[in-house]
């Protein structure tokens, strides 16, 4: 049974290029404007990758205008911590640093074990096979949390 959606979700990963922007991408798609969702990642130091933004393109999700942000630069644009009723950190590291973030702040953080694709693969086709892998997992948890509502206008 699908859980109430949050007001407000956070996806973070380590460099906020790959498995952050597409949860956020694909949460956007499936919710539309019932909830308020951003990414960040520990870093700054990436652009979006090529291979998420063709893989989420396959399932109408666009990613090519995201724009890489860290906690900090986040939180300097204005979207503090504390007003995300749930983070969702999807590697190791951004599940430890959300934590010592997040520790006297009342919001509930949830670590999603999602595949890193990036290191996998050495042709095209091998890249685009775990890019899908770790795109249909995030799509997995989502519907797994808060059921396929449709999109709201």
């Amino acid at each position: 049974m699908p859980k109430p959606l949050p007001q407000s979700i956070l996806f973070c990963c380590d460099h906020n290029a790959v498995r952050s922007p597409m949860a956020e991408g694909i949460m956007k798609q499936l919710f539309g404007a019932d909830t308020y969702v951003q990414s960040a990642g520990l870093q700054n130091d990436l652009e979006i990758d090529g291979f998420a933004i063709a893989v989420c393109a396959e399932i109408d999700v666009e990613l090519s205008r995201h724009r890489s942000r860290s906690f900090e630069e986040m939180e300097q644009w204005g979207d503090q911590l504390s007003s995300f009723d749930l983070i969702v950190a999807l590697t190791p590291a951004s599940h430890a640093k959300a934590q010592e973030l997040t520790k006297c702040y009342h919001l509930e953080v949830q670590f999603w074990p999602i595949s890193d694709p990036s290191a996998k693969g050495e042709t095209r086709d091998a890249k685009l096979i775990a890019y899908r892998q770790s795109r249909d997992e995030i799509l997995q948890k989502l519907r797994e949390n808060w059921g396929s509502r449709e999109r709201s206008s």
